[in-house]
Order: structure tokens, then C-alpha cells, then sequence
């Protein structure tokens, strides 16, 4: 009987070990100053750490001046998916929206990201990135994602 029960929880720990786990670039995404009507768009990177896949049931905001966008494509272990969030930029003042996410990650069912910003007509223009800082962004958005799994692993 002994050995049974030890068996039964030897196979619940290896159960436990192996699963879905999701892990963010970022939680907060700080849009910053900026003008109205400015383009109210950004990108969340959903990386799965886990050695199953992982599924976002559903993306929330705490308000309709918030809408997400995403897939319900399981997102294979090791893999990464975006998240897009668009903000209402018409809406002028200071902004902090909560956006609950729903995964079938035994850990983190629930997992919470945030935007802030404040839209101002006075803010500055934004300057466009020349090809070689738009290459930057990229390159520290792919380290950002590699050290977030780092992360998760340990």
C-alpha cells in the first residue's frame, strides 16, 4: 500500500513539473506622453516555458477604451505569440488599464498586463525611427523575450 501511495505521488510531482507556463516581456507597457489621435497601438510577447502548449482562453481590459486582440492557436513550447492592445488615444489625460489574461497555465490562469500613458495635445512629436534604431528595438525585444524564458526556467 505504502509503495502505491509513494507511486501516486511521485506521479502527481512529475504531473506538476510538466506544464504549460506562460511568461511576458514586460507586464506594464508605458506609452508615455503623447498626443491625441496618436496611434494607440503596442504589443505584448506571450512566450510559452513550459513543455506543453499553451492556450489564452480569453484577454480582458478593465474598460472599453482598451481592446486586445489575440489568438487562441496553442502556442507550442518554447514559442512566442503577441498580444495586441490598442488604447483610445482621443481620450485626453493620464491612463492606467489593467488587462487580465486567461491561460490554461496551472501557475497563472490569471496573469495581469498593463498600459499607462497620458495623452496631451501638448506632447512632443513623436520622431520616426531610422531603420538602424528600428533594428535595435527589435534585437532588444528578441533579448528581452530569450531572458524572460531564461528566467522562467530556473
Amino acid at each position: 500500500m505504502k509503495k502505491l501511495i509513494a507511486g501516486i505521488a511521485l506521479f502527481g510531482t512529475f504531473t506538476l513539473a510538466s506544464a504549460q507556463t506562460i511568461t511576458f516581456d514586460k507586464t506594464t507597457f508605458d506609452y508615455g506622453t503623447i498626443k491625441p489621435s496618436a496611434d494607440g497601438t503596442r504589443f505584448f510577447t506571450v512566450t510559452n516555458t513550459g513543455d506543453k502548449p499553451l492556450i489564452l482562453s480569453n484577454v480582458k481590459p478593465s474598460c472599453g477604451c482598451t481592446t486586445p486582440e489575440f489568438s487562441q492557436d496553442p502556442i507550442m513550447p518554447g514559442k512566442s505569440a503577441k498580444i495586441k492592445v490598442g488604447y483610445n488615444t482621443t481620450l485626453n489625460g493620464p491612463f492606467n488599464k489593467m488587462i487580465e489574461v486567461f491561460s490554461n497555465d496551472p501557475a497563472n490562469s490569471r496573469s495581469v498586463i498593463y498600459i499607462k500613458g497620458n495623452v496631451d495635445a501638448n506632447a512632443p512629436e513623436p520622431k520616426p525611427l531610422t531603420a538602424e534604431e528600428q533594428k535595435a528595438a527589435e534585437k532588444a525585444e528578441k533579448k528581452a523575450a530569450k531572458l524572460a524564458k531564461k528566467a522562467a526556467a530556473k
